[in-house]
């Protein structure tokens, strides 16, 4: 069974960053479209940025220019780049495929502060 980890989550005022990783027990990102979610307080869960094995990405209208999804097969890590952070992009932050085929992990927490 796959597990999955995220980190680097933490408080952020308005306008920092922080590098959010997820990592797999084993090499999944080669063969499977890979997918940042989150989902804020009294909210769904929604995918904000995918990663292809080709390269390709895509992003959530609301987080696209600020997020920058990546990914490094030989460490088994995605990563997910958040620049310029805003108050609405405070949530617990996971990753999975875009199947969401994998046990989800526990996330990591991004709070952004006003």
């Amino acid at each position: 069974q796959v597990q999955l980890v995220e980190s680097g989550g933490g408080l952020v005022q308005a306008g920092g960053s922080l590098r959010l990783s997820c990592a797999a027990s084993v090499s999944i990102f080669r063969f499977n479209v890979m997918g940042w979610y989150r989902q804020a307080p009294g909210k769904q869960r929604e995918l904000v940025a995918s990663l292809a094995s080709s390269g390709y990405t895509n992003y959530a209208d609301a987080v696209k220019g600020r997020f920058t999804i990546s990914r490094d097969n030989d460490k088994s890590t995605v990563y997910l780049q958040m620049n310029n952070l805003k108050a609405e992009d405070t949530g617990v932050y996971y990753c999975n495929s875009v199947r969401m085929n994998f046990v989800w992990g526990q996330g990591t927490q991004v709070t952004v502060s006003s």
